[in-house]
């Protein structure tokens, strides 16, 4: 989890302009095209443009600088967020720059292909669901997942044994094919996957017997995962080159592990701070005491001064939840509440009614709400 500001290289004020010029420059640098199919240039061409993808949108960019990442997940003042596939990245780059190098390229919906080369395996999505209790100490959990494996018969390749795949006649090995029209503008040159091979640039005469020409099998595999304590629903870590292996030896993809925090009834998330109310009676209020309030793993003591009022918080530094990939921990935030028994004693009854009769409400010298309201209205 990045800071997306340092991955674009630009201050936390930089303007909408900066923030473009910034991703332009970079996008330009680590573009898939120019750096011909370099698994590193398009993890790094992915990240800059998820960083870019959040700080062009105003109302991701405000709740990313207030709560971070946990800011950009679904729900109340989230503005959804996601990881950012190739496909995805190729798209919102010619959205705001137009094709590169104004050649008009045209990519598939798998957006992982290499030009003359084996495609990217697919992503992983994992979701792990998870307790506060671990979310308060970060956790490790192991999965089983069936993966895509290099076929063990053709180590991948998708020829037979004793044969080998051969480079395409249609484009020479390119693995593309370009088309120029001519236009009342002049020449227009589109690039698309040669359909004869597919954009791999080989074709496979001998198809292996195992795989079918795949280049891959399905197997099972367990992934240990390492989650780090303070993670929120919807927030999720990438593993790199873990996922399904690509079609003819072609790279991993990444496996997704997305989070999904359970609802604890104690209490109320917000960020790293916990909310809770506790139940005391009237002479705890008006005496004072020190009551027991829950916190994620154990239990605190709270000291309530004499004269607290029904509803009053009271904050408890540092027992809240850990900040994700950050040193410091959030804050409980305790609500006092007057618990007000359903049935009582003939002895509490007559207690009651001598406090009562000893008792006196204190007169406000304010105006009621009424009043005011009566007032505001011209009443």
């Amino acid at each position: 989890m990045s800071d997306f500001y340092s991955v674009l290289g630009v201050q936390r004020a930089a303007s909408d302009d900066e923030i473009k010029k910034a991703y332009r420059k970079l996008a330009m640098q680590y573009h898939p095209d120019r750096n011909n199919g370099s698994r590193e240039a398009e993890e790094k061409f992915k990240e800059i443009t998820e960083a870019y993808d959040v700080l062009r949108d105003p109302n991701k960019r405000a709740a990313y600088d207030r709560y971070g990442e946990a800011g950009l997940r679904g729900g109340a003042g989230g503005a959804g967020f996601h990881h950012v596939d190739l496909s995805e990245a190729l798209g919102i780059f010619m959205r705001d720059f137009g094709a590169f190098s104004g050649l008009g390229d045209l990519f598939g919906a798998g957006g992982g292909r290499r030009q003359g080369g084996s495609r990217a395996g697919s992503d992983v999505k994992l979701t792990v669901e998870l307790t506060l209790q671990e979310v308060a100490t970060g956790v490790q959990k192991t999965f089983s997942a069936k993966l895509l494996d290099p076929c063990d018969r053709c180590e991948g390749s998708g020829a037979e044994q004793g044969t080998k795949a051969q480079r395409c006649s249609t484009c020479g090995g390119s693995g593309e094919v370009r088309r120029a029209q001519r236009s009342f503008f002049g020449q227009f040159v589109s690039v698309a996957p040669c359909p004869t091979c597919a954009g791999e640039g080989t074709v496979i005469a001998a198809p292996c017997k195992k795989c079918k020409g795949e280049g891959r099998t399905r197997g099972d595999h367990s992934i240990p995962v390492q989650i780090p304590a303070g993670v929120a629903t919807g927030q999720y870590m990438t593993l790199r080159g873990m996922g399904n292996a690509g079609p003819r030896s072609g790279p991993r993809g990444d496996v997704l592990v997305v989070f999904d925090v359970a609802d604890d009834p104690r209490f109320e998330r917000d960020g790293e701070d916990l909310y809770c109310e506790v139940l005391v009676s009237y002479p705890q209020l008006v005496l004072g005491d020190d009551v027991e309030v829950p916190a994620v793993t154990t239990t605190v003591s709270l000291r309530i001064p004499p004269g607290t009022q029904s509803g009053q918080v009271f904050n408890v530094r540092g027992r809240g939840l850990p900040r994700v990939n950050a040193s410091g921990v959030g804050d409980l935030h305790v609500r006092v509440q007057l618990w007000t028994p359903d049935a009582v004693t003939r002895d509490e009854e007559a207690l009651l009614r001598k406090l009562a009769e000893t008792s006196k409400v204190p007169q406000s010298r304010e105006k009621g709400f009424w009043t005011r309201m009566k007032e505001a209205l011209g009443a």
